[in-house]
């Protein structure tokens, strides 16, 4: 290949340092300019770009001689956190955001830091991968940081019934067309964590339920954490939540 993906190269590290600044950068915005209207132009923006991306992949893969329908299915988590962070935005609704949250983080973020990717910078699909899994996080710390969303004790349990769904799915699909969306046939050539798990099928599935259990136990730690050292656990909804107070001040 002209362009090989080298992992932690600079295209790699500025991919990185621009997904951690943006959000912030974006919210700045926001926050200096006190309005609503600034504030959709941005989701505006955020959503046109996912869609777009996500049109133009296909439209190349297409044109490079990817025709079997079973190859373009969006079954891929993270073309599913891809709808849900886009509804989470327009619809500014806390459930929505939740499933972003952990489904974005969670699933995403592995994603970008060890990609399942061949291609380097300057090739399209280098340009895809990362505009469609950079651009799921930082809508996701967006919403954080503008609308004081966060995660809450039952926003686990929800999700994970959400992601208990996308597997049912996504391996009917898999076992329907034999190509490996969600990475259920198996592991991705690509080293990640997913790398430490065992090969045989049944186990190896049964052990991507305990990693995302823990990952969403990660998740909302820090949550939990500051709801502890402010006196006492927060509850779904009600009052505003110290971590995004805090995150106000700096605004």
């Amino acid at each position: 290949m002209e362009h090989e993906f080298q992992p932690y190269g600079l295209p790699h590290l500025t991919v990185i340092f621009l997904t951690i600044v943006l959000p912030f950068a974006l919210a700045a915005i926001v926050w200096r300019a006190k309005s609503s209207r600034v504030e959709r132009a941005i989701i505006a923006v955020l959503s046109a770009v996912l869609v777009f991306d996500y049109v133009a992949y296909l439209v190349f893969i297409r044109s490079h001689g990817v025709v079997d329908w079973r190859q373009m299915l969006p079954m891929q988590m993270c073309d599913w956190g891809m709808v849900v962070m886009i509804v989470a935005m327009w619809t500014g609704s806390q459930r929505w955001f939740e499933v972003a949250y952990f489904w974005g983080i969670g699933g995403t973020l592995q994603a970008v830091l060890t990609p399942n990717l061949h291609f380097g910078f300057p090739d399209w699909r280098f340009i895809s991968f990362f505009t469609s899994h950079c651009g799921i996080i930082v809508g996701v710390v967006f919403l954080m940081l503008t609308r004081r969303y966060r995660p809450y004790p039952m926003s686990i349990v929800r999700v994970w019934l959400w992601s208990e769904f996308y597997f049912v799915v996504t391996f009917i699909a898999d076992e329907l067309t034999g190509f490996n969306y969600g990475f259920l046939l198996h592991k991705p050539e690509a080293f990640s964590i997913l790398s430490f798990l065992s090969d045989s099928r049944p186990l190896y599935l049964l052990q991507m339920h305990g990693v995302a259990l823990l990952f969403f136990l990660g998740l909302y730690a820090p949550f939990a954490i500051v709801d502890l050292v402010r006196g006492g656990q927060s509850s779904g909804g009600s009052g505003e939540p110290p971590l995004p107070r805090l995150l106000g001040v700096l605004g």
